[in-house]
């Protein structure tokens, strides 16, 4: 499955071995998260877009390219150096950050760790540990070459554990947006061209960081959320999205009136073949081409932003609550497999089958997302109550899921002094295909009581409590309906798999 995101730059006591150390306790208790500089340690994988354009936080934009328009050195604040006030764990790292800074160079390390179990339900009952570093290197090449405008950047991944939801859950939308198979790998690779309110990007990438994003949903663990179970499921190899990524090419354009254009072609399939995609692709530089096209656009409206300089108190400030709204479609060129219909028309269950399924000349997907906060204690004021909605459908005869839906609210500040914790409830509705759902009737049709499918719904409460500016912990409870849609339970094949409830601890420490 998909959805976010090198290990061991520190020696055999790594990342994990740090963060597991401070998760024993060895901080304050009552952390403030009043320091203003404060970026919270995100949850889930980190955009290595720069902030050019319009807002592009998918799932968790981390951007380290530094803006055309910051302001000059000798305005800007002064970053707080305490271990506790300080954005990164590591800080400036003895002067090499802002070292490399002078030269255009700006880098990002970050260890995501969990443990998720489900303690009701499923095929089996248990847990899995799920760990993620990301390491990623930005380069503005106007500081490191005098070329104005250009960003190259490059992102891998180190993945271990094991999935939870592969080994005792079988649903379709993941229980965590960081499982993905153990291996090293690249996840992007690509070069950015800003030509006034135009940029363009090229090379591999993962579409997950600008596309069909919701900045409220990304608070939320069960990967739905992040890259929807819509394309991870009907998509080839799920998808360019974590932890896969395809060659292509990306335009965006970036309007006064706060409306935005993103299009792009990319390869078809970032992992062809027969088998897991991600044993395929396992290390992330099948740079292929020619496995048919993946085209996608979308549209962006931005309502009541705030001014890029908006830390100026003499800066106006939007009138209203600012929210996001997006309409968007992909087309996929590549052939799908009915998941009904045989060749000569007869139902795949039926004892007279020859067995192939019958072919469909590409699929398509239109999509809309909409992030609006709907409340505000102030004008200042941290404390806000923010909803998102996002629903997407597909052709029902060549797609497992025709239909996806996820909507949720989010409060942050949900405590005083708490001024970075953020608390939500969402809901995740995956609907299985027409002829998938005709597939499942003709099967207990001729063999009586195997369960008929309709659709899987999850529903996740989640409470993110930032420790410091470079430390997260969230905890999560999610519970599926009809996991998998009612797929059979394995070990009885006349039931299907029970609901499922699922218990998580994460904590994501930015370096």
């Amino acid at each position: 499955m998909k959805n976010i995101r090198k290990r061991r730059l520190f020696g055999t006591g790594g990342p994990i071995t740090v963060s597991a150390a401070l998760s024993l306790g060895l901080v304050p208790c009552a952390f403030a998260q009043t320091v203003d500089e404060a970026v919270p340690a995100q949850a889930t994988p980190p955009a290595t877009e720069p902030a050019t354009g319009a807002s592009n936080a998918s799932n968790a934009s981390t951007s380290s390219a530094a803006p055309d328009n910051a302001a000059p050195a000798e305005q800007t604040a002064v970053a707080p150096t305490g271990l506790w006030e300080r954005s990164t764990l590591l800080g400036d790292m003895g002067g090499l950050r802002p070292w490399l800074g002078n030269y255009g160079v700006t880098f990002d390390l970050q260890e995501t760790s969990e443990y998720m179990g489900n303690v009701s339900g499923g095929t089996s009952r248990g847990g899995a540990y799920q760990g993620l570093t990301q390491f990623g290197l930005v380069v503005d090449t106007h500081k490191a070459f005098g070329l104005p405008g250009g960003t190259f950047n490059v992102s891998g991944l180190q993945i271990h554990g094991t999935s939870l939801t592969a080994r005792n859950l079988q649903t379709l939308q993941t229980a965590s947006g960081i499982e993905a198979g153990a291996t090293t790998r690249l996840w992007e690779l690509w070069y950015q061209q800003s030509l006034g309110n135009v940029d363009v990007k090229i090379g591999q990438q993962s579409l997950d960081q600008e596309f069909m994003v919701s900045e409220n949903a990304a608070t939320f663990m069960n990967a739905t959320f992040g890259w929807p179970v819509l394309p991870s499921v009907d998509l080839p190899a799920g998808g360019p999205a974590y932890p896969l990524s395809s060659l292509g090419v990306r335009a965006r354009a970036s309007f006064a009136n706060g409306v935005s254009v993103l299009g792009g072609v990319f390869d078809g399939n970032p992992a062809p073949g027969i088998g897991d995609p991600q044993r395929l692709n396992a290390n992330g530089t099948n740079f292929t081409l020619g496995n048919g096209a993946l085209v996608i656009g979308e549209v962006q409206y931005a309502i009541n932003e705030p001014s890029p300089n908006s830390s100026n108190p003499s800066d106006p400030k939007p009138g209203g609550l600012p929210g996001t709204y997006k309409l968007g479609f992909w087309y996929n060129s590549n052939r799908f497999d009915d998941q009904n219909v045989d060749t000569n028309g007869l139902s795949l269950a039926s004892p007279a089958s020859n067995g192939m399924p019958a072919s469909h000349r590409g699929s398509y997907s239109f999509y809309a997302v909409a992030d609006q906060m709907v409340w505000r204690a102030g004008p200042d004021s941290p404390r806000s109550l923010g909803v998102f909605a996002r629903i997407m459908g597909a052709p029902g005869d060549r797609n497992l899921v025709d239909l996806g839906v996820n909507a949720g609210v989010t409060l942050h500040a949900p405590f005083k002094g708490r001024d970075n914790d953020v608390v939500g409830l969402a809901l995740g509705y995956a609907k299985i295909g027409s002829h998938a759902r005709n597939l499942a009737n003709a099967q207990a049709f001729y063999t009586p009581g195997y369960p008929s499918r309709s659709s899987e719904t999850v529903l996740e409460a989640t409470y993110q409590y930032q420790v410091a500016p470079w430390w997260l912990l969230q905890a999560d409870f999610q519970y599926f309906w009809r996991p998998g849609g009612g797929i059979p339970d394995p070990n009885d094949a006349s039931r299907r798999i029970g609901n499922e409830a699922v218990l998580g601890l994460r904590t994501t420490i930015q370096f």
